[in-house]
């Protein structure tokens, strides 16, 4: 799942513990079947196909599993991928913006699963535009603060064009626009800093804080959301703080 919030890294630990890496994986080979479909199977002349691939290889999906997905998107093989990217908006408990992610080859099926998912677990589907106009297109990288300084990032980030940095729990994030998300990374990379994701999100420009009961609530609806196979990434502008996560655990 994308995004860096509290809940977002919470849920990556859940996902992992809960043995959900083939759903992961399926995700990763999705992302490289459409980037050699609209670009070709050449790494060094697609770079949204190497990406993808090195996302793809940092997440061990297998060798032989990343080959084929680049044949096959790039129609070498036979086969017909064909992908619709769609977007579906949603309000969540208090209050909160949703925003649903999908890579389908069946709209009528995503757009009912999603529907189903969003009504059952306690949100309702939004009209278009009422809640994407909260949030931003962002490139995002998320790395641990270590013994790092905010400006110590700055230095390393700004002349590749980031914008900000930002503090969560025991993290930093440094957001730029998606163009610039590279260069911020090679920029990490030439100061030898370390990071854990690079990632092109939507990013709420306000968030919304949870209470424990809206925070369970929230929770059951992304978990349901990400175990539809349409779906790639769940966005949001909730917040749930570190005393109502507590709280939560101790469930």
């Amino acid at each position: 799942m994308s995004g860096h919030s509290k809940w977002a890294t919470t849920k990556h630990k859940k996902a992992v513990i809960d043995g959900r890496r083939a759903k992961a994986f399926a995700k990763l080979i999705k992302n490289i079947e459409v980037a050699a479909r609209a670009g070709g199977a050449d790494l060094q002349g697609n770079p949204a196909l190497e990406v993808a691939v090195a996302k793809a290889k940092k997440t061990s999906v297998p060798n032989d599993n990343i080959d084929r997905a680049v044949k096959r998107g790039a129609g070498l093989t036979g086969e017909s991928v064909d992908y619709q990217e769609i977007i579906y908006e949603a309000r969540g408990p208090q209050g909160s913006a949703v925003l649903i992610e999908c890579l389908t080859d069946n709209k009528n099926r995503a757009a009912s699963e999603v529907r189903l998912a969003v009504t059952r677990n306690g949100g309702t589907i939004a009209d278009p535009g009422s809640v994407s106009y909260l949030f931003a297109r962002k490139g995002v990288v998320g790395l641990p603060k270590r013994e790092l300084t905010e400006d110590d990032l700055l230095m390393a980030v700004l002349d590749a064009g980031a914008e900000e940095v930002k503090e969560s729990g025991e993290s930093f994030e440094v957001h730029s626009e998606p163009q610039d998300l590279r260069a911020v990374v090679a920029g990490l990379d030439d100061a030898g800093i370390e990071y854990e994701t690079d990632e092109v999100e939507f990013v709420p420009s306000m968030q919304v804080d949870l209470d424990a009961d809206a925070a369970r609530k929230f929770l059951r609806l992304v978990d349901a959301l990400e175990d539809l196979d349409d779906v790639q990434n769940v966005y949001s502008n909730a917040d749930i703080s570190a005393e109502v996560m507590a709280e939560l655990e101790e469930d």
